[in-house]
């Protein structure tokens, strides 16, 4: 017997209205009426503006910038929720804030990554639907299902549709760092290409420093792939090492998450990088506009896989 509710609804808190928007479009119906603002003193403000007592309820929401106040906004809403009777609730985040503080790097530092799974337990969320966490092992710090989807079919779909994708034979895919391997023998995979790495040694946080190239490049267009551009300072200096170094052509690079803080955008537009393929799994502001981004959207993704929970069936097919 299903027990979560014969009713979706979906809802959005403030971070990526316009991806919320577009999920809902391709499940054919319009997002939850809900009040998300915050009184004069800066708390969050929710109110739900209509029943939700027995439904399948999904809150969408990315904890991106300015991290905290999204990640309060989803908890009040889920807690608003939940206190209204919603059959099950499904936290939907696109881009999961917190994901590098996954371990203990140091004496007495925290594992904010498992505060934030418990947070989210605690105010109520039954299931979380997410995409390429950081660190995936951050699955098991919840004690309730995640369903983890990749960024990487999503973006080897589009990509292949791209001219310098023409000539496959004189492509290669490149990890930015040994962390991302994984990350890029799936797309080398899927594009039947070899596989390289930037081999670099990080004096201190969000500073790089090449120190050599794993694998052949010469001659060939390369192709970077990571979860995430932060700062932008790995990719750039990274592409630079695969022409400087390596003897690369060309040089593209693509990402799940597109963070681009401080100074991620005036580094992408001063570097060798002919474009940068990201995923709309963060909103965008104007400023970040530029002819060396292109964005692809996940809202057919997250859509298919809002629907196979709803109808409890299963999401694993989407990982292909």
């Amino acid at each position: 017997m299903i027990v979560h509710g014969s009713k979706i609804k979906i809802f959005a808190g403030n971070s990526n209205i316009p991806l919320a928007k577009a999920i809902a479009e391709k499940l054919q119906t319009t997002l939850g009426d809900a009040e998300v603002g915050r009184f004069s003193d800066g708390e969050c403000s929710v109110h739900i503006g209509e029943t939700v007592r027995g439904c399948d309820v999904f809150v969408i929401q990315s904890t991106s910038y300015p991290v905290n106040d999204n990640l309060m906004e989803m908890l009040v809403m889920i807690d608003a929720l939940r206190r209204a009777s919603a059959g099950r609730i499904t936290a939907v985040i696109p881009y999961f804030g917190y994901a590098r503080q996954d371990r203990k790097a140091r004496a007495r530092d925290p594992i904010t990554a498992k505060l934030v799974a418990d947070l989210l337990t605690g105010a109520g969320a039954d299931r979380v639907l997410t995409m390429d966490l950081h660190a995936p092992q951050i699955q098991g710090f919840f004690d309730i299902p995640v369903d983890h989807l990749l960024g990487i079919p999503v973006l080897c779909k589009s990509l292949m549709k791209q001219d310098f994708m023409k000539d496959l034979e004189n492509m290669i895919v490149v990890s930015p760092d040994v962390g991302s391997v994984g990350r890029a023998r799936q797309m080398a995979q899927k594009l039947n290409t070899t596989l390289a790495i930037v081999d670099k040694r990080r004096p201190k946080a969000n500073v790089m420093e090449v120190m050599n190239i794993v694998g052949d490049v010469k001659g060939k267009v390369c192709l970077l792939v990571d979860d995430m551009i932060d700062t932008a300072g790995t990719i750039t200096q990274g592409a630079k090492a695969l022409i400087e170094i390596g003897g690369a052509t060309k040089v593209y690079a693509c990402c799940t998450h597109a963070v681009l803080s401080g100074p991620a955008m005036e580094r992408l537009n001063n570097s060798v990088i002919e474009k940068v393929f990201i995923l709309d799994t963060i909103q965008q502001p104007p400023e970040h506009r530029s002819p060396k981004i292109q964005e692809v959207t996940v809202a057919p993704i997250f859509a298919e896989a809002i629907e196979s929970i709803f109808a409890d069936l299963p999401v694993s097919k989407l990982y292909d």
